[in-house]
């Protein structure tokens, strides 16, 4: 069977080489080329789109690669110069047959899932392929009569199921370029295969009569198809390119939409399709049910329920009744993956699209396992204080005079892990001592003879003496003995190892950092001191230095604080494995860690820093285990040395840090020491701050306005206020420098509330009623009183409330959302208006449109300024216009500079904008106007 195989190959080699043509050949594989690359893209498209759409786009992949093949076959027969025509019918059935096996391949291959139904589908698609060969090769007209090998026409079906089984898994199951690449280039040598093999398998015998019927002559049919071929691939290519947009455009939306879900930990939010089952996945749901989202698309709801619920029908019960009410919530016990189950609290609520026709359901999980663990708690301690007489937690035993026990409770036994059969009364204490009981760590008789003294001395004095026995590290006794009169006494035991286990961890965690299990800032700082002191009483010289995450917070921002956790954790993990004993490592906070080194000379130090440096490098490097992300999270490192750069501990870690925020100014510099001058930018920045305090009273503080435009009418929408510094020595000094500033040192506050109150002020002077925007700081809007503030600037200038508008960027919102929110209702309930500034940058949270009314959305300059080269900015801006519109609020673009800017936001049915284009920001309308009306009168 080898040989006759091996036999047939080498044939199919020496026709190949002998009968074909290679630029006929290479034109071949073109063609099976371009179709394989249309139609492969359409598979995987079909793999995972709707029922409707998945048909649609498997008759079209059908049909582009049977017509490819078709086109490679009459191309490699036309180069053989065998016939002279083909038979119309017979060539025309034959493309027929190509199109309808691939088209029926597709769509089995997509809607088997299982190995097997590949493997079928493959043979189906060689098979459809041969058909069309064996169809398109009986079209011949040639003076020939046509001899068959049958060997070959089976290795020509058959070959090639072997490189269409791997093609097809790769097009499913594949999600690179590079594995729809390899598949194409299997697709493409199959079929060459299949053609080889199957002329290979022809034979002639000329004879000297042609066979009668019409045929088409060659030069027609080459034409016919190059003419169709072109057609074929410019609708493909276009079709191509038009779904390629579309999912683009589709996949940025869903992408800013579903970052915030999918990186919900806290939660599990999952999407069920009209069956309940399964259909999307997030962090949340893995980390409190155990599976990955791969495993979980596809399961039904009901898998997260025992088997007695799913056996009372719960499950349906639940989708039933959201189904019919719109929400259903729920408690209920659910499995994980592992076997082990927590209580789950679920809402789950019908989804529905834009016409309300039912399209699945959100499912909204979390864990109160800890709550009904508390309850159950509650409960079962009112029980105990109900049965208190009868069922004590403390052990109780008592003894006679002739120290012979007279009584035990079932605590005693239970503490001491022995039968209630064991000790009956009327046992002795020595007999009770020898056999274990009071015993640790001392002989019976040293046991025996405390015993006794601390109950001589409890009856000589009247008391109850109480001592602590340590059995083991797992139990730990406070025993309590009481005389009786009669000569006897009662011992009660006390289980307190958890007391002991609690007070040893309450005095680490005071020490220690609880995310990390390294020293925290007050230990590090007790350390540093006696490292200091020590320092002096020795040769040794003691460095300090400061560490700092570079980009940590992009790590919280993109894969969530679960990510960063396990990165902090793992960095702390590495830092003290390799920690020696003259050094100390410690998390000062956030990704702030601190180190020091008493060391004898400076390879010893550049020791410590390179195996600092290498920890935290090794850290990032190992895979995130919440998703396996690559983290791209570097350190600065910032060193003081005792004594030369600072004799107290304040000064040392002062100026460590202060040579560490220089290297992380410096580019390609991760490692910096302290020098001298490294405090000048320190003291410049405080001087300015300094400067920053009086500016207002000295007069050196502007507002200058920019116009806002309705791009519907054209008209003037109002002003937006900004805020000018004119330094008496430094001139123009940058908002961007000096804001910063003032919202680190809280002057902020006062000079906000000196921009609203001036801008109303001003306001009021305008000929017109435009409106004035104010933006507010973070910093200004987390004080109590700033509701207060607005209401008292509005009496006190009397600009209306409906000609003020606030500004504010979601990062004021985020940290306190409840108050934040409360607040923002109380100014609007004034009439003043609220706008959301910086949309698109930040957080850009969903949930925060829905949950205030806002007034105006601002487009952040920044996606303008790049949708000339940008389609991925154009989508964000058509996003959030679009959101603009099905929210019902307006939203204003900033930063237009150039008419083809405006004509963008025109097309996309912005509704305001502001930028250079309208005008540079100025002075007042009021003021603007008069030298205008003086020049006239003039």
């Amino acid at each position: 069977m080898v040989e006759t195989l091996s036999t047939h190959i080498l044939e199919v080699i020496r026709a190949v080489e002998t009968r074909h043509r290679p630029d006929v050949l290479l034109l071949a594989l073109l063609a099976c080329g371009a179709a394989a690359t249309l139609a492969l893209p359409l598979l995987r498209q079909a793999r995972h789109a709707r029922e409707t759409q998945r048909r649609n786009w498997c008759l079209l992949g059908g049909l582009i690669l049977g017509f490819g093949g078709w086109v490679a076959f009459f191309t490699v027969i036309m180069g053989l110069e065998t016939g002279e025509g083909y038979a119309p019918l017979m060539a025309i059935l034959s493309l027929v047959v190509g199109i309808a096996g691939c088209e029926a391949a597709f769509w089995f291959a997509v809607q088997s899932r299982s190995p097997a139904g590949r493997a079928s589908a493959a043979l189906l698609l060689s098979a459809g392929l041969a058909a069309m060969l064996y169809t398109g090769l009986a079209a011949l007209r040639v003076p020939a009569l046509m001899h068959w090998d049958g060997h070959l026409v089976l290795a020509s079906v058959l070959l090639p199921v072997a490189l269409m089984l791997p093609a097809i898994h790769l097009t499913l199951r594949g999600r690179s370029a590079a594995s729809l690449a390899l598949a194409i280039g299997l697709v493409c040598i199959a079929i060459l295969l299949l053609l080889a093999a199957g002329t290979t398998a022809l034979s002639l015998t000329p004879t000297r009569m042609a066979e009668p019927g019409l045929a088409i002559p060659q030069d027609i049919l080459a034409a016919w198809i190059c003419a169709a071929s072109a057609a074929i691939v410019a609708v493909s290519a276009f079709a191509h390119h038009m779904r390629g947009r579309q999912h683009a455009a589709r996949l940025l939306g869903e992408h800013q939409f579903s970052q915030l879900v999918r990186g919900t930990s806290d939660y599990a939010i999952c999407m069920l399709d009209r069956q309940g089952r399964v259909a999307r996945w997030n962090v949340g749901a893995h980390a409190l049910t155990g599976y990955m989202e791969d495993e979980a698309i596809g399961l039904p709801f009901a898998c997260f329920f025992t088997a007695g619920d799913r056996a009372a029908g719960r499950p349906a019960k639940a989708l039933a009744a959201a189904l019919a009410d719109g929400i259903a919530k729920g408690q209920w016990p659910c499995p994980r993956r592992d076997g082990s189950r927590f209580w789950a609290a679920g809402t789950i609520e019908t989804l529905k699209d834009e016409d309300g026709a039912h399209i699945g359901f959100s499912l909204i999980t979390r864990d109160i396992t800890e709550i009904k663990q508390a309850q159950d708690a509650l409960a079962a301690t009112t029980e105990r204080l109900d049965m208190a007489l009868d069922h004590m937690l403390q052990g109780l035993c008592m003894f006679d005079g002739e120290e012979r026990l007279v009584l035990a409770n079932p605590a005693f036994y239970r503490i001491w892990s022995i039968s209630t059969t064991q000790w009956k009364p009327g046992a002795t204490l020595a007999e009770m001592v020898h056999a274990g009981c009071f015993a640790a760590g001392l002989g019976p008789a040293d046991t025996l003879t405390m015993i006794r003294q601390s109950v001589r001395r409890a009856i000589e004095a009247g008391g109850t003496p109480s001592w602590t026995l340590e059995v083991n590290d797992d139990l730990v006794l406070a025993i309590t003995e009481s005389p009786v009169p009669g000569g006897g006494w009662i011992a009660t035991f006390e289980d307190i190892t958890a007391q002991r286990h609690s007070e040893a961890k309450i005095a680490h965690m005071a020490m220690h950092d609880a995310l990390t299990g390294l020293p925290n800032r007050t230990r590090f700082y007790q350390g540093l001191d006696e490292m200091i002191a020590e320092s002096g009483r020795s040769s040794d010289r003691l460095a300090v230095v400061a560490i700092d995450l570079d980009r940590f917070k992009e790590v919280n921002d993109t894969f969530g604080h679960a990510s960063g956790d396990h990165l902090l954790r793992t960095i702390a993990e590495r830092l003290d494995t390799v920690r020696r004993p003259n050094e100390t490592i410690a998390r000062l906070g956030g990704d702030e860690f601190a180190a020091a080194i008493r060391y004898g000379n400076r390879a010893e130090l550049n020791d410590f820093i390179a195996r600092i440096r290498g920890c935290i490098a090794a850290a990032v490097a190992a895979p995130d285990a919440e998703g396996g992300h690559q983290l791209l999270v570097g350190a600065s490192l910032g060193i003081a040395v005792h004594p030369q750069d600072g004799p107290t501990r304040e000064t040392l870690l002062s100026n460590a840090d202060l040579a560490m925020y220089r290297a992380k100014a410096s580019l390609g510099e991760s490692v910096c020491f302290f020098e001298p001058g490294m405090d000048e930018s320190a003291r410049q920045r405080r001087l300015l701050a300094n400067d920053l305090r009086h500016a207002v009273e000295r007069g050196e503080m502007s507002l200058l306005y920019q116009p806002q435009r309705s791009l519907r009418t054209g008209e003037l929408a109002g002003y937006e206020a900004l805020l000018r510094w004119q330094h008496p020595r430094r001139g123009p000094v940058s908002p961007c420098e000096f804001i910063p500033i003032a919202e680190e040192t809280g002057e902020i506050i006062a000079l906000g509330e000196w921009v609203l109150r001036q801008a109303c002020i001003e306001a009021c002077t305008w000929p017109g009623e435009e409106k004035v925007a104010v933006n507010l700081s973070p910093v200004q809007f987390l004080q109590p009183e700033l509701v207060e503030v607005v209401r008292g600037v509005l009496l006190e200038t009397g600009l209306p409330a409906r000609r003020l508008e606030l500004e504010i960027t979601e990062t004021a919102i985020i940290s306190d959302k409840l108050r934040a929110l409360h607040c923002l209702r109380q100014i609007k309930a004034m009439g003043v208006s609220v706008a959301i500034d910086d949309f698109g940058t930040g957080y850009s949270s969903l949930d925060t449109l829905q949950s205030f009314p806002f007034d105006k959305i601002k487009i952040d300059k920044s996606f303008l300024m790049r949708s000339g080269e940008s389609a991925q900015a154009r989508a964000i801006i058509r996003a959030v216009l679009a959101l603009g519109r099905s929210l019902e609020i307006p939203v204003l673009a900033e930063g237009v500079e150039t008419e083809g800017q405006l004509r963008v936001l025109e097309a996309e049915g912005c509704d305001e904008a502001q930028g250079y284009y309208f005008g540079r920001p100025g002075l007042p309308p009021s003021a603007a106007a008069a030298p205008a009306a003086a020049g006239s009168r003039g």
